[in-house]
């Protein structure tokens, strides 16, 4: 009883001590006779569960490099300042009426027909092309998601590929068709993992599919072509190359970036809304959605009781199990030089039914802010895209697969050799397109 309150003095823990104390936690030899009695033994962990490439790679490609994340999270440099170069589409006007959403007020998300939205890979989208015909600066292209991906790295659990093109002195950083890049994670970093049973509407692949759609219909049901700004070219620039495929009415900027001596970046970004601030100045907006599932299979806050109460809770758990994502679209944000993020908190109807879902609030953050709140550390980012960066433009011509490997903590830089990856007709258009930005 003495020993209880007298704190000992113990170096700098006595604090943790008594927190120890307080919870009653117990040490690892009362937890294996707890374990020892119920039959099973310390080490008996349930296994690890192996996750699949997301691309299968070939006996005869090459290993070029090997980088461990580990050694990425030591990097910082200079966050470099953006410039746009052009504007291409109409970004429409935010719906005010959904910030004021709450639990008790919860909107019908509306179910959108034709799949994911087309996204343009890098090689496939005209305009950078026209700005990289022969003589202009810019020697690195990429799109905003594949930069956020490469930056935010280290967080990534599941495997994702990037295309690497060297065509005389440039570099063209592109995504495969129908790759990760087309799709949303969810629960991606959670302890959690989900159904294995591929049937489950809660197996990765099911969520990751509903995580899309959810994400989708929000970004298009929460703006209105009332209040929309035209950019300088209003046209949607994937419009001729799109064919069938949806595609998202949002303004695309394409800003540059310098990346040290002899090195600009073009990218492509996005801003999915436009709103009004207190000066009536356009605000440019990222919108996203955050989508509840079950929270007694990934043993999270109920949202319809917390969301109000405890709102900083239930982010704080959604960086937990998303954290990949989350870091991605602050990233995203960031490289479109947009003012504001729009998160909204999406649930199923009922949670056995990945089908129905209701909007039960959004929240606004500034990007520079939110990246603090998600411990995003930006330097690091751009430290590590400038390390990716280099290290291809040391690269001959030719092709190169960059690979986040699926069970293991780092990237591999792999050289397909001449005959490329599995998709031959997509590589022969992406180097006609590439050829198309040298001529001239």
């Amino acid at each position: 009883g003495e020993q209880d309150k007298q704190p000992e003095k113990i170096g700098g823990n006595n604090r943790n001590l008594q927190k120890a104390r307080q919870m009653g936690q117990r040490g690892k030899w009362s937890k294996t006779r707890q374990a020892a009695q119920q039959g099973m033994r310390w080490s008996d962990r349930p296994p690890t569960r192996i996750r699949e490439s997301s691309i299968d790679v070939r006996p005869q490609w090459q290993v070029l490099e090997q980088i461990m994340f580990t050694d990425l999270q030591k990097m910082t440099w200079t966050v470099p300042e953006g410039e746009e170069v052009a504007a291409h589409g109409t970004v429409q006007a935010f719906e005010k009426p959904y910030d004021r959403v709450t639990p008790k007020t919860e909107k019908t998300l509306q179910a959108q027909q034709g799949g994911p939205f087309y996204n343009a890979s890098t090689s496939d989208d005209p305009v950078l092309a026209e700005l990289g015909r022969d003589g202009s600066p810019y020697n690195v292209f990429a799109t905003d998601a594949i930069l956020a991906a490469i930056m935010a790295a280290p967080r990534s659990a599941y495997s994702w590929d990037v295309v690497v093109t060297r065509v005389g002195n440039r570099l063209y950083l592109d995504k495969r068709d129908f790759s990760p890049f087309d799709y949303d994670t969810c629960n991606e970093t959670a302890h959690e993992q989900g159904d294995e049973d591929k049937e489950s509407i809660n197996s990765p692949f099911a969520l990751s599919q509903e995580a899309t759609r959810v994400n989708a219909c929000f970004q298009h049901q929460v703006v209105s072509a009332e209040g929309a700004k035209p950019f300088a070219t209003p046209a949607h620039p994937f419009a001729q190359v799109a064919g069938d495929a949806p595609i998202l009415n949002a303004g695309y900027r394409y800003r540059s970036f310098a990346m040290g001596e002899g090195v600009k970046l073009l990218v492509r970004t996005q801003v999915e809304a436009v709103t009004k601030g207190k000066q009536d100045e356009d605000l440019f907006v990222s919108v996203h959605a955050l989508n509840e599932t079950d929270p007694k299979v990934f043993n999270t806050i109920d949202w319809r009781q917390k969301l109000e109460s405890q709102r900083g809770a239930v982010l704080a758990t959604e960086l937990k199990n998303n954290s990949y994502k989350l870091a991605k679209w602050t990233l995203q944000s960031l490289l479109a030089g947009a003012d504001l993020i729009k998160l909204g908190y999406i649930s199923r109807v009922h949670s056995r039914n990945a089908e129905r879902h209701v909007i039960l609030g959004t929240q606004t953050y500034k990007p520079k802010e939110f990246a603090t709140q998600v411990n995003l550390n930006v330097p690091n980012a751009w430290a590590i895209l400038k390390a990716v960066v280099d290290m291809c433009l040391k690269l001959d011509e030719g092709k190169y697969l960059l690979l986040k490997d699926p069970n293991k903590p780092l990237l591999r830089l792999y050289d397909v050799g001449e005959a490329g990856l599995d998709e031959d007709e997509d590589d022969d258009e992406e180097e006609e397109i590439n050829e198309d930005g040298e001529d001239d």
